[in-house]
């Protein structure tokens, strides 16, 4: 491991922390000077059981998987793992490319865990917040956390990512993930100048949608070159921002937004009928 490597690592934490709180912050601050929508329930509650389940996830693949996935990159260094390690390639060049390459690995995994009905189950937890929010972006259930860390730890070793890559892909994914989640006005003209290359949260919101042919739309977080590259874009909701209502038509109650009923969900009742194999592709919205 270089000195350069071992710097990395001693700063991940404060990194990775420090950008989490400062978008965060700046999120919330934007969503209480400018909401794009009315919250329809308890703010408190919601952010209580969004923001408890962040902490229940981290303690929970800290203790199931130790090491980081910056930690692994450098593992994989070490041990010649992966195409960047095998082949004599600019490292800027397999920097942009695994950021890039991860990107799209994250949003096959977002497809794949609604196109398979016990993965949706897991999944549905993050589809099952009744408002839209900057603590949206962070709603997981701990099985697919800990899945989602197994698929990046492969996607890691089989690139041979370099550790620098695999920390600004961490510090995009977290930064974005809550702003695409925000609940606040982005101008128009603005949101249409982003959106041809970055997702935004207009475009995010039409996946959160109660309409499964939505739901099963806009599955990226970063890029938004997937989308449209794979036909699953849809550039407006039905129902219009304001209008549409945020969700799934299962578990609809303010009990179901308590943290204790947020970790048995997956277990709980049907599957439903939002996953893919279920739902015709969507036809509209290309443009």
């Amino acid at each position: 491991m270089t000195d350069f490597e071992t710097g990395l690592l001693s700063l991940e934490q404060p990194i990775r922390l420090g950008f989490f709180f400062g978008t965060f912050a700046l999120m919330a601050m934007l969503e209480i000077i400018s909401p794009r929508r009315k919250l329809s329930i308890s703010k408190s509650l919601r952010w209580f059981s969004n923001l408890g389940i962040v902490v229940l996830n981290t303690v929970i693949a800290r203790a199931v998987l130790p090491m980081a996935p910056i930690m692994f990159a450098s593992l994989s260094a070490e041990m010649g793992w992966g195409v960047f390690n095998i082949f004599d390639i600019s490292p800027w060049l397999a920097i942009v490319a695994t950021i890039v390459l991860m990107d799209l690995a994250i949003w096959l995994q977002h497809v794949m865990v609604h196109a398979v009905p016990v993965l949706w189950r897991l999944h549905r937890l993050h589809h099952a917040d009744l408002d839209y929010d900057v603590t949206t972006g962070a709603r997981f259930h701990p099985i697919e956390i800990l899945l989602s860390l197994g698929i990046k730890f492969a996607v890691i070793a089989l690139l041979g990512a370099p550790a620098a890559a695999v920390l600004v892909f961490e510090v995009i994914l977290n930064a974005m993930a809550m702003f695409n989640h925000a609940n606040f006005k982005l101008p128009l003209g603005l949101d249409a100048v982003l959106r041809t290359m970055f997702v935004t949260p207009d475009m995010h919101r039409v996946h959160h949608s109660i309409v499964p042919e939505e739901t099963n739309s806009n599955f990226g977080f970063n890029l938004s070159i997937w989308d449209r590259m794979f036909g699953t874009y849809i550039a407006q909701p039905t129902g219009g921002h304001e209008g549409m209502t945020i969700g799934i038509d299962l578990f609809r109650t303010t009990k179901d937004e308590r943290l204790d009923q947020m970790l048995i969900q997956p277990f709980r009742g049907p599957a439903g009928e939002y996953t893919i194999n279920r739902r015709d592709w969507p036809k509209r919205g290309q443009e």
